[in-house]
């Protein structure tokens, strides 16, 4: 294993298709939460055909770092868990999922400051211009959650990166281009603890915001779920369309036996 500066990162190999399981349908529903946290961050998700990962940021000296806490000796670097290797993938296959016909999602929460973060990731993008892409056929989506610069997303012309929104943003008139995504923790709209069952009370407030997510042509996710079979059956039936999971192989299997 090689290391990068002061910061422990596997440098990736170009070659990482052959890991890559392509047999399966790529599962638009599927959304890796932390995604660095799992033993081949990214890897993992692409091999159990996961279409949308999350990664937490900062922005440091050294750059913009994947972490979930304040970043500490063994943080790595952004480019180099997500940048790198997704941009060699769109460049020898020309997707992130070979064969998808859905963009690849690249969720950036930003834990330090918004104006600040958000400027760092401007410039490291002007290296990827493949994952800058502005059409309306571009293999990957990057979309910034957490300390999010609405404002400074609104007024940038580019449109390269884009914004997860919030319940309260529905009705403002950004478009789903802007805006793909809602997101929302699962305990604003849902008392069940994961528990027993659901009430048809909890399942309908659940549908009303999809409904309302859906009329605008964006997407549904909720945080912190129950995340187990049962829970996602739930959201699913409920109309949420991505499901928010650590668990990327049972997930994996659990859409599989839906088909």
């Amino acid at each position: 294993m090689r290391y990068y500066s002061s910061y422990k990162v596997l440098l990736f190999p170009i070659l990482i298709c052959p890991f890559i399981s392509y047999g399966q349908v790529v599962h638009v529903q599927a959304h890796s939460h932390n995604d660095y946290f799992q033993a081949r961050p990214l890897l993992d998700a692409l091999d159990n055909r996961f279409n949308e990962v999350e990664a937490d940021i900062y922005d440091t000296p050294a750059g913009l770092v994947v972490s979930h806490e304040r970043p500490g000796a063994d943080t790595r670097l952004l480019e180099q868990l997500y940048f790198r290797p997704i941009d060699s993938l769109i460049q020898t296959q020309g997707s992130v999922q070979k064969d998808s016909k859905s963009p690849f999602m690249l969720m950036l929460d930003f834990k330090s400051s918004a104006a600040r973060t958000y400027q760092s990731l401007l410039r490291l993008l002007k290296q990827y211009p493949r994952l800058a892409c502005t059409s309306a056929s571009c293999p990957v989506i990057i979309f910034i959650s957490g300390n999010r610069p609405l404002e400074l997303i609104l007024q940038d012309p580019s449109g390269a990166l884009k914004i997860d929104g919030r319940p309260e943003d529905l009705g403002k008139g950004h478009s789903s281009m802007l805006m793909p995504v809602i997101s929302d923790r699962f305990q604003n709209w849902c008392s069940w603890n994961g528990k027993g069952h659901p009430s048809t009370d909890d399942g309908e407030k659940i549908r009303s915001l999809a409904n309302k997510a859906h009329q605008e042509g964006k997407k549904l996710r909720l945080w912190s779920i129950p995340d187990h079979e049962e829970a996602w059956a739930f959201l699913i039936d409920c109309g949420v369309d991505l499901i928010n999971t650590d668990h990327l192989a049972e997930l994996n299997r659990y859409l599989q036996s839906r088909k």
